[in-house]
C-alpha cells in the first residue's frame, strides 16, 4: 500500500552503496542470491526462538533486496535479476510464519491460515503480470520494476512491519498472522477484480 511511496527516498540512501559494490565488481544478482541466503537463516533462528537474531536477518534481506534493484538500474537490469527478484522474494516470505510454526507447535494453524493467503495474493500478482506483458501494459505507480508491480493493502512494507512485529512480539503471532491474513485475502479479492475489469 506505501511502496511506492517509500520505494523512491530508499533507492536515494541506497544509491553510494551499490555504487561501491558495483566498483568492486560485485553484481545486482550477487546480491539478490546472499540476500536469499541470509533471510533463509531466520527459519532456523526462528524455529530456535532467537527471534532477535530472525529479525535482523529479515531486515538484512531486505536491504539487500533493495539494494539489488538500485544496482540492477545502474548498470543495466536483466529479465534473469527480474525473475530472481520476485521468485526467491515468494518462498523467503513464505519461510517466516513456517518458523513460527517449528517454534511453537500452536502457531501452526495461523501460520498454515497466513501462507495460504501469501498465495492467493502471490498468484493474483504473478499472474496479472504475466497478462499485462502480453498486453503491453506498464504499472505507472511502479515504472522501474522489471516486471507489471500490481499494488494492494498488503505489499512488501506491510508485510516486512508485520514480520518485525511478530519477531518484536513473538506470543502476539496468532492474532498477527489472523490480521494479516485477512488483509492478504482482501488484497487477493481486489486483485481478482482488478484483474477481471482489466482484461475483459
Amino acid at each position: 500500500m506505501i511502496d511506492a511511496i517509500l520505494l523512491p527516498p530508499l533507492r536515494a540512501v541506497l544509491d553510494a552503496p551499490a555504487r561501491a559494490l558495483i566498483a568492486r565488481g560485485v553484481t545486482a544478482d550477487q546480491v539478490t542470491l546472499a540476500g536469499f541466503a541470509i533471510g533463509l537463516l531466520a527459519l532456523p533462528a526462528l524455529a530456535l526462538g532467537w527471534y532477535g537474531l530472525a529479525l535482523a536477518l529479515i531486515l538484512a534481506n531486505r536491504v539487500a533486496d533493495g539494494l539489488d534493484g538500485v544496482m540492477a538500474r545502474q548498470v543495466g537490469a536483466t529479465d534473469r535479476g527480474a525473475f530472481l527478484d520476485i521468485a526467491l522474494d515468494f518462498f523467503f516470505y513464505a519461510t517466516v510464519p513456517l518458523g513460527f510454526a517449528l517454534a511453537d507447535p500452536a502457531n501452526a494453524l495461523a501460520a498454515a491460515t497466513l501462507i495460504c493467503t501469501f498465495v492467493g495474493t502471490g498468484s493474483s500478482f504473478l499472474a496479472f503480470a504475466v497478462i499485462a506483458a502480453q498486453r503491453g501494459m506498464t504499472a505507472s505507480a511502479y515504472p522501474t520494476k522489471g516486471i507489471y508491480y500490481l499494488g494492494g493493502l498488503t505489499e512488501g512494507a506491510e508485510t516486512i512491519a508485520v514480520f518485525a512485529l511478530m519477531c518484536l512480539i513473538p506470543a502476539w503471532f496468532t492474532p498477527l498472522a489472523y490480521v494479516f491474513a485477512a488483509a492478504c485475502l482482501i488484497t487477493t479479492l481486489l486483485r481478482w477484480l482488478q484483474g477481471w475489469r482489466a482484461f475483459q
